[in-house]
């Protein structure tokens, strides 16, 4: 019979599993690069009303986090690489041959790309020998062609087109980011020696992405698995096997009808570890890997999440870019930020918390440092909250 827990054990567990429990603090670079080897991934995103949501994630759990931790892991450590993961993100190296059947499967392409490559076959060469003969470049290295027609893709010019092709298909990798534009260089001259490049049978990476997940989510369905990787194919088959095998085992999550599963290691160690949440305030980046299943979000916290940038502005309820605010193993509100970089002021545009959750005396020192935190890290030497947003609300807190 599988063992049966409670959503708070897998809140709980999950939190751990993210970095974000008590007594669990990345520190420094060497932390960074923990956090991107823990989670699986980090998503590179590139809206910046407020820090971009990579540095976001990463300052959430690394307080010491600054942001050429990221151009050191990539460009000089060689320690992460840029691929598609849940989407485009930062991936530890060492995860690379991992990736190497996605570069090779040509099916994931939309029948607009296809069609694309075939009639720019002498774009993606000329491309290619040019990086081949001057080294790294990066789309604005290359010229524009005049009365250029739009495509499916906006305005990407055919060598950005080619660039973002063949960095899929993994003969250009990211060699580095310059003011976040990327800089392609062949992939042999940048991948570390030694780097172990053998394909993994279908088996096996099937098998790896599991474990993957399971790592950072502590307890998945089929569904949280194939999401948090973005993994088309069926992956019951490789779950029966590695049930079979004794490496993963089914547990039963109260109120929940999926079949759920956990690694045996971390079943072990469930109700043996106690695990305490974190008593700060975090505000998650809208592509937290915490919450970045929707589905897993509102199953195991009850919390119904839409980033509402994507709606038309009449239609948003919380703000243009709100961050779900996390307190103890509850998502316990919403927070919209920005950063007006200008005047040096992080403008709390809208707020709202779920009091029956919260314990206001506990909850407010923590929220307002994490506050004060988000400012330094935006640089900015003011907090200014909308005059919209409920008095009631800002008494509690201030």
């Amino acid at each position: 019979m599988p063992l049966k827990i409670t959503r708070k054990q897998a809140r709980e567990l999950f939190l751990k599993k993210q970095l974000l429990a008590d007594n669990i603090t990345p520190i420094g670079k060497p932390g960074t690069y923990k956090i991107i080897d823990q989670l699986g991934y980090v998503q590179i995103d590139t809206i910046s009303v407020i820090e971009r949501s990579h540095h976001l994630v990463l300052f959430t759990r690394n307080p010491e986090y600054k942001h050429n931790h990221l151009h050191e892991l990539q460009a000089k450590d060689k320690k992460i690489f840029e691929y598609w993961a849940h989407a485009a993100s930062f991936v530890p190296m060492k995860d690379y041959r991992y990736y190497l059947p996605r570069m090779k499967q040509k099916h994931v392409y939309g029948s607009w790309i296809s069609n694309w490559i075939k009639e720019n076959r002498k774009v993606l060469k000329i491309v290619r020998s040019r990086i081949e003969k001057d080294g790294e470049l990066s789309a604005s290295d290359f010229s524009d062609e005049p009365n250029r027609k739009r495509g499916p893709w906006g305005d990407w010019k055919p060598a950005k087109m080619a660039l973002e092709i063949l960095f899929w298909q993994g003969i250009l990798i990211v060699k580095e980011r310059r003011s976040f534009q990327r800089v392609y260089d062949l992939t042999e001259r940048v991948l570390p020696k030694g780097l172990d490049l053998s394909m993994p049978s279908d088996k096996e990476e099937k098998e790896f992405f599991v474990k993957r997940a399971l790592k950072a989510l502590g307890v998945a369905s089929e569904y949280d698995m194939r999401n948090y990787i973005s993994i088309k194919k069926n992956l019951t088959p490789y779950i029966k096997s590695m049930l079979k095998t004794g490496e993963i085992e089914p547990v039963e999550i109260e109120g929940l009808k999926n079949p759920y599963y956990i690694l045996s290691k971390d079943l072990v160690k469930l109700n043996k570890d106690k695990i305490n949440p974190s008593n700060q305030v975090h505000f998650l980046s809208p592509f937290d890997n915490l919450i970045i299943i929707r589905n897993r979000t509102k199953a195991l916290f009850g919390f119904d999440y839409t980033l509402e940038c994507y709606v038309p502005k009449h239609k948003r309820k919380y703000g243009y870019f709100s961050l779900p605010v996390l307190w103890h193993s509850e998502l316990v509100g919403l927070i919209d930020l920005k950063a007006d970089r200008v005047n040096q002021t992080l403008l709390v545009q809208n707020l709202h918390l779920h009091k029956h959750k919260i314990d206001y005396k506990k909850f407010r020192p923590a929220f307002n440092k994490t506050l004060d935190n988000i400012a330094q890290f935006h640089k900015c030497l003011k907090i200014q909250f909308n005059n919209n947003i409920s008095h009631k609300i800002i008494k509690y807190l201030l």
